[in-house]
Parts: C-alpha cells; sequence; structure tokens
C-alpha cells in the first residue's frame, strides 16, 4: 500500500553532487572558479600557522550564497551545514561565520578585483562582453549606520568658531587679572597667542601647559585655576574632537559616527516621503549586455563627479577604457566630456537641459542665451530684440578635482525701452551672461551624436542596462543596505554582488541559448 520508508538504512550513492541538477547554477560557480589560477589568492595568504580552508572553496561558497539572497556570515554557515549545493562546494567542510566573515571583507581585499577581472576575462572570451559599449549609472545604497548620529559639516565649523571666541574671552579675562607678565612668554599676552592664526588643538595644549606652569607659581590663584580647568576638561577636549571631525569629513558635508565613510544622502526608498536622509554610498557600475563590467563607490552624493573616478579605476583595473560610454543626463559636465574626449572615447551622454530643449516652452522663450545667435568672428551674441552683447571679460572655475572652467561674460549696451525685457530677464539693468563656450561646443557635439540613429538607440538602450541590473540587485535579490561597514569593506561587498550577478546573467543567457537552440 506505502512505497517502504526508513530513516535506519544508509542509501546509495552517497556523492551530493547525484543530488544536483545537470545544469544547476552552483555548477556554473564551481566551473568559474575553478578556471581561475591559485596564484591569485596568493597575496592573501602569508603563510605559516594552521591550514587554511581553500580560498576557492570559500569563493565559491560565498558567490553562490549572494545568488541566492544570503548576505549574512551566519545565514551562509547555516547553509553549509543544511543546503546541499553549499555542502557540495564545501566539500562538506564546515567553516564557520567568523571564517567565512574573515575571508570576504579582510583576506580579500587585495584580491578580489584580480578575481573580478578573471572572470570577466573568460566573459569576453565566450563573447558575452565586447567593451565596445559601456552602460553607466549609479544607485545610492544605504550603509550599515544609524540613520542619527550625524554630524553635519556646517555645525561644525559654527561650534568651532564659538569655541574659540570663548577661548579668546577666556584668555582676555586671565590677562586683565595678571599685572605682571613673566619673561618666558616673551612680552606677548595670551590673548595675543590665540589671535594671530587660526586656534588649533595643538596651540592650545601648549598655551594651556603655560598656564598651569603659572599656576604652580601661584597655586592660589582661584581664577586662573577655574580657567585651566575649563581649558583642560571641556574647551581643549572639544576643539580636538572638531578637529577630527573635519579630517574625517574631507570635502564632504556630513558623515555618519556608526560608519564614518558614510555620507547622508536622499534615497529612492523614501517610505515616509519627507526627504529624510540616510547614510549611504553612491554605487557607480558600468554594464554591457547587463554584464557588470566595472564598479566604484564614492561618497559623493550627485553622479556628476563620479564618472571621472569611477573610469579612471576601470582603466586601471582592465587596463583599457571601453571605446563607448553612454551615460544620462546626470553625468553631462563640461569636465566630463572634456575628459573623454582627452581619452578618445566615443560619448553618448545627455546634458542636464537635453529633455528640455525640445519642449515649446523652451524653445520660445526669449531669455535663453540657447535661442540667441553667436557671432564667432566678432565674439558677440544678439538676443531676440537684436541687442548686440559685448565681451567684457573672462572669469576661471577650478573643480575639485583641478578642472578650469571658463567662463566669458558678456554685456548688451542697453536693455532700456526694450519690450522684450520684461519677458527676457527680471534683473535690473542691462542684461548680462555669462558662457562656457567650451561647454557650449560639447554640447553641440553631444546632441548631434544623441539625434542621430545609432547615437538614439544606444540612449534608450541605457535605459535597459544599468537600470535592469540595478533592479535585480535591489528588488529581485533584496540587497538594499550594506552589512559591512567601511569604504575598503562596502567596496569588497559590491565586488561579491557583482560577481554573483554576473554568473547569473551568465547562467540565464546559457539556458536562453539552449531553448534557441532546441526550437
Amino acid at each position: 500500500m506505502y512505497i517502504q520508508y526508513t530513516m535506519d538504512q544508509l542509501y546509495l550513492p552517497m556523492d551530493l553532487e547525484e543530488d544536483i541538477p545537470p545544469n544547476h547554477l552552483v555548477r556554473l560557480v564551481n566551473t568559474a572558479v575553478n578556471q581561475l589560477d591559485d596564484s591569485i589568492f596568493d597575496v592573501a595568504y602569508s603563510g605559516g600557522g594552521r591550514d587554511s580552508y581553500h580560498p576557492k572553496m570559500l569563493t565559491k561558497v560565498i558567490i553562490y550564497a549572494y545568488t541566492q539572497r544570503m548576505y549574512s556570515s551566519r545565514l551562509i554557515a547555516k547553509g553549509i551545514r543544511e543546503q546541499i549545493p553549499l555542502m557540495w562546494l564545501a566539500g562538506r567542510q564546515r567553516p564557520d561565520f567568523r571564517t567565512i566573515n574573515r575571508f570576504r571583507s579582510e583576506r580579500m581585499k587585495d584580491v578580489l578585483e584580480s578575481v573580478f577581472t578573471a572572470v570577466l576575462q573568460f566573459l569576453i572570451e565566450e563573447k558575452y562582453v565586447s567593451l565596445e559599449h559601456y552602460f553607466v549609472d549609479g544607485t545610492k545604497i544605504e550603509a550599515n549606520a544609524n540613520r542619527y548620529t550625524f554630524v553635519w559639516g556646517k555645525a561644525v565649523v559654527k561650534h568651532k568658531a564659538k569655541l574659540q571666541e570663548k577661548v579668546q574671552t577666556l584668555f582676555a579675562a586671565i590677562e586683565e587679572t595678571q599685572k605682571h607678565e613673566d619673561q618666558e612668554y616673551k612680552g606677548q599676552d595670551l590673548a595675543e597667542l590665540g589671535e594671530q592664526d587660526e586656534l588649533t588643538s595643538h596651540k592650545l595644549e601648549t598655551t594651556v601647559q603655560q598656564l598651569e606652569n603659572r599656576l604652580l607659581e601661584s597655586p592660589k590663584d582661584k581664577p586662573l585655576k577655574r580657567a585651566v580647568r575649563t581649558l583642560r576638561k571641556d574647551l581643549l577636549p572639544r576643539l580636538q574632537k572638531y578637529e577630527r571631525y573635519q579630517e574625517t569629513l574631507g570635502s564632504r558635508n556630513s558623515f555618519s559616527k556608526t560608519d564614518p565613510d558614510a555620507t547622508f544622502m536622499r534615497m529612492k526608498e523614501d517610505h515616509m516621503r519627507n526627504g529624510q536622509l540616510k547614510p549611504g554610498y553612491n554605487v557607480q557600475i558600468g554594464t554591457e549586455n547587463q554584464f557588470i563590467v566595472g564598479y566604484s563607490i564614492h561618497q559623493r552624493p550627485t553622479d556628476t563627479r563620479c564618472l571621472k573616478p569611477h573610469l579612471e579605476k576601470i582603466k586601471a583595473t582592465l587596463g583599457v577604457l571601453p571605446k563607448t560610454v553612454i551615460a544620462d543626463a546626470g553625468y553631462g559636465g563640461e569636465e566630463n566630456y572634456a575628459y573623454l574626449e582627452a581619452e578618445e572615447v566615443d560619448a553618448v551622454v545627455k546634458y542636464n537641459t537635453y529633455h528640455k530643449e525640445k519642449s515649446k516652452a523652451w524653445k520660445t522663450n526669449i531669455g535663453k542665451i540657447d535661442n540667441w545667435t553667436y557671432d564667432k568672428g566678432e565674439d558677440t551674441w544678439t538676443c531676440k530684440a537684436g541687442q548686440i552683447l559685448h565681451f567684457r571679460y573672462e572669469s576661471k572655475e577650478i573643480t575639485e578635482s583641478g578642472y578650469e572652467i571658463r567662463h566669458r561674460h558678456y554685456r548688451s549696451a542697453s536693455c532700456a525701452g526694450c519690450p522684450l525685457k520684461a519677458a527676457c530677464t527680471k534683473a535690473p539693468g542691462n542684461r548680462e551672461v555669462k558662457v562656457s563656450i567650451e561647454y557650449l561646443r560639447h554640447k553641440n557635439e553631444a546632441r548631434e551624436i544623441l539625434q542621430s540613429e545609432e547615437g538614439y538607440a544606444l540612449s534608450v538602450r541605457r535605459m535597459t542596462e544599468p537600470e535592469s541590473v540595478f533592479g535585480q540587485i535591489k528588488n529581485n535579490r533584496g540587497f538594499r543596505r550594506f552589512l559591512l561597514r567601511g569604504l575598503q569593506k562596502v567596496n569588497l561587498e559590491v565586488g561579491w554582488l557583482s560577481l554573483a550577478h554576473n554568473l547569473l546573467k551568465q547562467a540565464a543567457m546559457e539556458q536562453k541559448y539552449k531553448k534557441e537552440g532546441q526550437e
């Protein structure tokens, strides 16, 4: 009546591979990692001590776990004990969660990019990737940090300035009570010590030591004793804290106390719909055929200043830049256009007003310089009212990376009585404009490329390239928050995610080709 069932009988075969289907993803992961040269991992192991788990085994386990939405080291360790694919990859060995976490976040810090590049080379050899077209985009992913323990750059500057005022006031009060100055101060009172330039913690420490020496000579001077106590226990520690904050901030406007490398950014996942800022990182990726060709992590919330460092990293990793870079309007700055031109990379990059220029409101706006006429020979602009704007002077703007933007300033002779003045500008006086001729040239070239048949096709394809990859990672595989802290470890985490995504995509493509071949 029933099929014979017993749990006390030993069954054959005992090989776990027999229970894994021929086309299972775990076999692809196993094959891909087995192709890697063992010498890649040598830099991660200095030798000595007890034998370590084989790095290829741990690499296979972590990559496959990431494809299955298992990101916690404890979940991965549990899977090795319970799930047949992971048990097979591990060869029935059982590394604990500490070993797994130490391997993925510490040992692989100098190795993972080499592994990623080697796997990418396999994809190039198998014609999945050609480096012809490189589709760039970025997304923000929340850091593993408290959302409410933040430090703002402007607040640090304000509090530091107030603290310095308190110190100066205290110095002045001390000197007011002193009738005679010691020769060791060289005729210079304490208030002047702080007024010469910005007061630093090192200078304040020196001054406090001088006051403490003075206190030893006058131990009954209560005002001096109170001042020294205030400086030593309150003002000096606070100044040291503000300096540490400014050093951590660098050029950023904020950081999280839990993860100092994370910057507060606006996330798309804003469930409260109040524009709440959260600590996070800007993840930039470049894709081709929905394979991740390159990735980089940035602390800036905007994409514009991320393109150049992202491509520099790709060039250092792959040894060459892709032939064509395709990006949205967030990357369309003059510096980026100039960089791509200098590197002889074809740019299919929109600028921020590309779509607005197509609207009727833009085309009929007489105040827009794009609707005016430029005389290159005379270096003049002619507005819609026929007024000629003559060149006055040139100004320079230096970006954070050192790029120089030259702005040319023009002004009309007289706008008095012009019937179009109200529609042209609300500013009083004659119309003035500031123009970067170089940026205008880049925009005109970009517009021509984007309106061509090939450029339009690539810009449309961009919508299904990196956007789809981000959708797979954040929505389908549920990775919306980093588990590790610090820029270096977050970079490793994105590397593991990228490896897992590429092998998943390869498996999907192979299945697709097999079905098409059967049909």
